[in-house]
């Protein structure tokens, strides 16, 4: 990236809202009426995509005043006594650099849905009051690991090791040396182009997929896979199950 591309997208920036924001309002807006924890927890899928799409939305409406504003910010920034003039020859002159420009923007906006993806996955959970320690250094670095880190140490087999991408691609494979001690891992996506392969290789390193019902029942490599389940059987049958458990330890 160029010094000047650098500064184009630095203006841009100043005037585009904050991952934080944009995730703090869509799942604002889908948590809209304050549905209790067991309406969240039995509809959980319908929330993750609901806030995931409403953090999309959000942001596509938030990029144009964000490139008027920079825009106008940048040219100012060149000098000159007509701004109006100064920016037609930034627009003519500049194809490339406005081309590299929103390349990079591109780029950026896939990773801003993979990190809004984990923080609506971390605001849903706190509201459910699941405890957790986030992105915890052990063999690698989960997004999430449960119920705490210090437990982990002591009990690792007793621990759920929770990580989360939007999309896998071959990423999957990184997971597990995020905690080998582990009884097994839980990934949490939205991708449904994991092949049968994937999911046997997957099964065989002890992951398993969790993703909203939807993906799982209209699927059909992840109808019958015994390592993808829902996010309300992940809830219903492990996570729970686990935390009845805790409590009894008086872990949490």
């Amino acid at each position: 990236m160029s010094r000047n591309e650098r500064k184009l997208f630095d203006c841009f920036n100043r005037h585009m809202l904050s991952p934080r924001d944009i995730v703090e309002q869509a799942v604002a807006f889908t948590l809209s009426g304050a549905p209790p924890v067991d309406v969240i927890k039995r509809d959980f899928s319908k929330y993750v995509m609901g806030a995931e799409e409403e953090a999309y939305r959000i942001f596509l409406e938030a990029q144009k005043p964000a490139w008027v504003n920079g825009i106008n910010d940048y040219i100012i920034q060149l000098g000159g006594p007509d701004h109006q003039a100064a920016k037609a020859r930034f627009l003519s002159d500049n194809f490339t650099e406005l081309d590299s420009f929103f390349l990079s923007l591109s780029q950026s906006r896939r990773v801003r849905a993979g990190g809004a993806f984990q923080s609506i996955i971390k605001y849903l959970f706190r509201r459910l009051d699941y405890p957790f320690s986030e992105e915890p250094i052990i063999n690698g670095q989960p997004d999430f690991l449960l119920p705490n880190v210090e437990y982990y140490r002591e009990f690792p087999v007793d621990c759920i090791i929770f990580t989360v991408k939007r999309t896998l691609r071959e990423r999957w494979r990184q997971i597990v040396t995020e905690g080998t001690r582990g009884q097994s891992f839980h990934l949490a996506t939205i991708d449904n182009s994991i092949t049968v392969n994937q999911l046997g290789e997957m099964a065989a390193n002890r992951i398993y997929l969790v993703v909203p019902d939807a993906i799982k029942n209209n699927t059909r490599n992840y109808r019958a896979a015994v390592n993808v389940m829902s996010f309300e059987s992940f809830f219903e049958d492990i996570l729970d199950v686990k935390m009845r458990a805790w409590r009894k330890k008086g872990v949490v």
